[in-house]
């Protein structure tokens, strides 16, 4: 029942995935990396549907941690990390699953669950990129982060985190070790049941993005397609005038200026980010709002730019997805005004 994914879906999967990744969840570059040894090293890719995982069975969301400037990766490093997990809480991972979709944190999940042997699980914790640990659907269900394992990009430093006060907690304990190792952390964490597998994280999320990516990669208009294909808008269009960026505290801030060309040319525009793009603004006023999706993205090919790879002069459109429904519920919404307002973006949340 299980899905083999081939080496141009994994690339397909970097580039859906990047799309919903509001600008952060790590470089597609690292994506794209992660696929290209994936295929050279003969590793094979294996998708289970949620329905398919047993009630009974442990998934474990796997991630890296940090600031998106900070990314570093190694494969054994990062399976090290889920094996501690696996020994400190004694059982045998049935499958991985990413916490969130972006270019690079998505495949991270796939690539330790291929070189553990295990499949990866049609399915994410957010269903976007996030900026902080807690904030996935599962708080919203009230699963446990941990036990977590926090380990340094190469393993040479492991945290066993047995429990803690609140999401919050967990939150800055992991933030707190990623700052302290170069802003970068792999983490295993959140052990998910197969039961809770089928209902509490976004279902079928990686398929989607697969499938995407595809439309990216063959569609005459790109960015057309992609808006058709999820329900999205163009929220602007322009050249780059100014950009200010700031890795602090485990996270890269990034605040982006626009100036508008064709049918935005009187207009100026606004990005706010904190690893993700936040908060948009046209003209002093805002136009979107996390959690829905806000990623700039190539105006000829549609795909993502991550927001800490922006620079002075870039032609970006920016594209407005809307959030998961789970998202938009009231506890949805209160975990996301808690991280907007620790953000400085005092905003209320309108719906795109």
């Amino acid at each position: 029942m299980l899905r083999v994914l081939t080496y141009q879906e994994l690339l397909d999967l970097v580039d859906g995935a990047a799309i919903f990744s509001s600008g952060g969840g790590g470089s597609s570059e690292g994506g794209y990396g992660i696929a290209d040894k994936l295929a050279s090293e003969g590793y094979k890719v294996r998708l289970v549907a949620p329905s398919e995982v047993p009630d009974e069975a442990r998934v474990v969301n796997f991630a890296c941690v940090g600031a998106t400037t900070a990314l570093d990766y190694d494969s054994e490093a990062a399976v090290k990390t889920l094996k501690t997990l696996e020994e400190y809480a004694g059982f045998s991972a049935f499958a991985t699953i990413p916490v969130e979709l972006g270019g690079f944190n998505t495949l991270a999940a796939v690539d330790v669950a291929a070189r553990h042997s295990i499949p990866v699980t049609d399915a994410d914790g957010a269903g976007r990129a996030v900026p902080e640990v807690h904030l996935k659907v599962y708080t919203i269900d009230d699963i446990p982060l941990t036990p977590m394992v926090a380990a340094d990009a190469h393993a040479k430093n492991m945290v066993i985190i047995k429990e803690a006060a609140n999401f919050r907690t967990a939150e800055r304990i992991a933030r707190t070790l990623a700052t302290e190792w170069n802003h970068s952390a792999y983490t295993a964490r959140r052990i998910l049941t197969g039961a809770q597998v089928k209902t509490s994280p976004i279902q079928l999320s990686l398929s989607r993005c697969i499938r995407l990516g595809k439309i990216l990669r063959k569609a005459v208009e790109p960015l057309k397609a992609v808006l058709k294909e999820t329900s999205g808008t163009k929220l602007f269009e322009g050249v780059v005038k100014d950009v200010r960026q700031e890795t602090q505290g485990g996270f890269t801030f990034v605040n982006v200026q626009l100036a508008g060309t064709a049918e935005y040319s009187t207009s100026l525009f606004e990005m706010k980010a904190k690893n993700e793009v936040l908060a948009a603004y046209r003209d002093g006023g805002l136009v979107a709002i996390a959690p829905d999706i806000i990623t700039p993205v190539s105006p000829e090919t549609g795909k993502c730019a991550t927001a800490e790879k922006i620079e002075k002069d870039d032609k970006l459109a920016v594209i407005g997805l809307p959030a998961p429904e789970k998202w938009r519920t009231r506890k949805g919404l209160e975990l996301w005004k808690d991280v907007l307002l620790r953000t400085g973006i005092n905003e209320n949340y309108v719906p795109l």
